[in-house]
């Protein structure tokens, strides 16, 4: 079957493999993983590919929206489909029929369903098809967010027409400039994207010639199997194994020891899971991450969790701690009572001022206060690590990506029709007046005024370029999100929607912006015509976000009281722990202000100085680096990585973090360092395989028996039996099921 990027004619060697070894990469990494050669006489437009592309990217698109949802949200990785498209593709090849025959309107051109073996290049598409709808393969689309907060906890409508737009609109924004970015970020030997390596290596092992008895196929149905069967148990007969809490089960009457020990509501002292959903929520598959990255979260979760925390609660009682839960994402009075958001919100869903000075101030619990001081440190120590440590390599790196020769991958893809710069001005161009019709027309819905779409437009397009030089170079992305609600809040406070609104256009753009990038690397080095890449991302991001924006309202009005915790039946999945903290993060920076939280009308101004701290802690390791030179543990101190441990708290909680850490230093530091063949072969398959099984269980699971509310009651479906982690410890601070102090 013809590809839509059609190969010139270009010198060919034997077999139809154009080669050439005079301009290797610049890069060592990249000449040890990366092949020279290319084949562009492969097939890549084929029926295979369209058929498991959009079968992937529906049901990835599917899964990850359902799974958002829940306690512990399970995100179904590019890396699954890459290792569970394989064998399909090639049973297609094996089965399908070889006849080609002619279509109407292409002249004398003719097709087939099965134009040869299943190729590499029919799978990468297949790949960036299924990844298309998520920044980095983070699940759902992020404005999927907004939705659920106005729905689920606002208890306000948006139409389905508005989320749609909303979503699309934030998603395929940034393509548009990315598109003209390039010729800067993707064609440049130096700009080498480290993160792709992984993919492109896993592509090339996985079509390896295979000549064992345990194939990698084999082993895949196996491991998928074993997931798929064993998730009933903490799925359904046994959810107590989801959190083995086991101080809180010796201390059944000790507050503190409950917060010590509790693995989703404490500091998790001890707690482990036999979940594979609670391993990878969050953090996604420990599997996957090299165990540098493990040490190095490490380190800033156990310094922050063991540390800092029981520091600031029981040493220094910061902010009033003991009046508030010790891990908490919920908003407090200063009676460590919840804060009522309803009555604060008016008819126009603004700040209703007179309600407010009722209540009084917003309180968070101290764990919750310092997570934003921690995000606010991690921003600025990510900027000036980057330009203390690599600065001088990325200045070079940018001279030499114009004043440098071009290397082989860059030479072999000229042989490519490129993508004329009139479709991404085109898209950008489209994609800006839709989003101005919503923020007009619909504008009593997202209430962003177009000023703030074009400012948060104009914000994502200045820093996708020097993030995109930082990510191809370093691996490290800062991101904009912190930056964009503090910015929206000072500029209009008190419109939530308008802030978490402003906040997607200018992060999320950016973030697609980079992906889209980062996926135009990964065809560069495997050699994908340019059309396709962009035609099977743009069709993968608009199909994506429309499932997303379906399961959204379907689980939305069919579930009773989804997200409200307090309202849910005892243990309930359906407490969306990131839509949580999206919602409180728009009470905070939307509707109440940073000037009432971070400002001088707020409690917690004394946070704002983490910026500084960030900002300077860098430089101080850089000048110990020049002051001690032959100390090579020095540049290992990654600040941004270990102040930004734990980022993901919440919504991710302790548990979340001892299982990952535990699980990847199992596999990517002893089976590696010990079992290095079998690591080589089986430890992506596995990954995938672990996602894979607990993914279709856990959806088999809610359409038997979750629609038909059949359900068991007995001690292991009770929860964690935590239950006082929740409780403050101050004197006179009185809460429901919590003894008094």
């Amino acid at each position: 079957m013809g590809t839509i990027g059609d190969a010139e004619p270009a010198t060919m060697k034997s077999g139809g493999v154009l080669n050439d070894e005079d301009e290797e990469s610049p890069i060592e990494e990249v000449r040890l993983t990366v092949g020279n050669t290319d084949d562009p006489t492969l097939p890549v437009w084929t029926f295979r590919m369209w058929f498991l592309g959009l079968l992937s990217c529906v049901l990835l698109s599917f899964l990850n929206q359902f799974f958002s949802y829940r306690t512990e949200p399970l995100v179904i990785t590019q890396i699954t489909v890459l290792v569970a498209s394989l064998p399909i593709g090639r049973f297609m090849a094996a089965v399908l029929p070889t006849t080609k025959f002619g279509i109407p309107g292409f002249g004398s051109r003719r097709f087939s369903l099965n134009p040869g073996p299943f190729n590499m290049k029919e799978h990468v598409l297949i790949a960036i098809f299924a990844n298309a709808g998520s920044a980095f393969g983070n699940g759902s689309a992020y404005a999927v967010g907004i939705i659920d907060i106005i729905k689920a906890l606002y208890r306000r409508n948006i139409s389905f027409l508005a989320g749609w737009l909303l979503i699309i609109t934030t998603q395929v924004l940034g393509y548009g400039w990315a598109g003209l970015l390039r010729k800067y970020v993707v064609d440049p030997a130096h700009m080498w994207w480290p993160g792709t390596l992984v993919q492109v290596s896993l592509f090339r092992a996985l079509h390896e010639k295979e000549d064992r008895r345990m194939t990698r196929a084999k082993f895949f149905v196996i491991a998928l199997i074993c997931s798929f069967s064993w998730y009933a148990v903490p799925g359904y007969l046994f959810p107590t194994l989801t959190s083995i809490s086991w101080v809180c089960w010796l201390f059944s009457k000790s507050v503190t020891a409950q917060q010590l020990g509790s693995g989703m509501k404490g500091l998790g002292l001890g707690a482990l899971t036999l979940d594979w959903s609670a391993v990878s929520s969050f953090l996604f598959s420990p599997l996957m991450s090299p165990f540098f990255a493990i040490v190095n979260i490490f380190v800033g979760y156990f310094l922050i969790i063991y540390i800092v925390i029981p520091i600031a609660y029981w040493g220094v009682d910061l902010y009033s701690a003991k009046k508030f839960p010790i891990f908490s994402s919920h908003l407090f009075t200063s009676e460590g009572q919840t804060y009522n958001i309803s009555a604060i919100v008016n008819n126009k869903f603004e700040l209703d001022l007179a309600q407010y000075e009722q209540q009084g101030r917003i309180h968070l619990s101290m764990f919750f206060a310092l997570t934003y001081g921690f995000g606010f440190a991690t921003i600025a120590s990510t900027l000036t690590h980057v330009a203390f440590f690599y600065g001088r390599e990325i200045y070079s790196r940018y001279r030499a990506s114009y004043t440098g020769k071009e290397d082989i991958h860059t030479k072999l893809m000229r042989r490519y029709k490129d993508i004329p710069s009139w479709w991404f001005h085109l898209l950008l161009v489209g994609t800006i007046a839709v989003s101005l019709m919503l923020c007009t027309l619909l504008k009593n819905q997202v209430q962003m005024p177009w000023w703030g779409l074009l400012f948060a437009s104009v914000l994502a397009f200045i820093f996708t370029l020097p993030i995109s030089i930082i990510t191809a170079t370093t691996n490290q992305t800062p991101g904009l999100n912190i930056i964009t609600e503090y910015l929206m809040g000072i500029i209009l406070p008190g419109r939530p929607i308008a802030n978490v609104c402003f906040k997607t256009y200018g992060y999320m753009s950016m973030a697609q912006a980079v992906s889209f990038l980062s996926d135009f690397k990964l065809g560069h080095y495997m050699k994908i015509p340019p059309r396709s890449m962009f035609l099977v991302q743009f069709i993968g991001t608009i199909i994506a976000g429309t499932i997303n924006v379906a399961i959204a309202f379907w689980l939305l009005n069919s579930i009773d009281n989804i997200c409200q915790d307090a309202l849910l039946p005892p243990n309930s999945p359906w407490t969306c722990p990131g839509d949580r903290v999206f919602f409180d993060a728009s009470v905070i920076w939307g509707l109440v202000g940073p000037k009432r939280i971070f400002g001088h009308l707020g409690n917690y101004n004394t946070m704002n100085w983490f910026f500084l701290g960030g900002a300077l802690g860098p430089f101080i390791v850089w000048l110990f680096h020049k002051a001690f030179p032959k100390q090579s543990w020095i540049p290992l101190i990654n600040l941004p990585v270990i102040l930004g441990a734990t980022g993901a708290m919440p919504p991710a909680t302790p548990l979340n973090y001892n299982a990952w850490i535990i699980v990847g230093t199992i596999f990517n530091f002893f089976v590696f360092r010990y079992r290095k063949q079998w690591w080589q072969r089986y430890n992506y398959i596995l990954s995938a395989a672990m996602d894979a099984g607990v993914a279709f269980m856990g959806v088999l699971l809610y359409f038997v028996l979750g629609m038909e509310n059949v359900s068991l009651t007995w001690w292991g479906t009770d929860g964690e039996h935590c239950d006082l982690a929740t409780c403050p410890t101050a004197k006179g601070v009185a809460v429901e099921g919590c003894p008094a102090f």
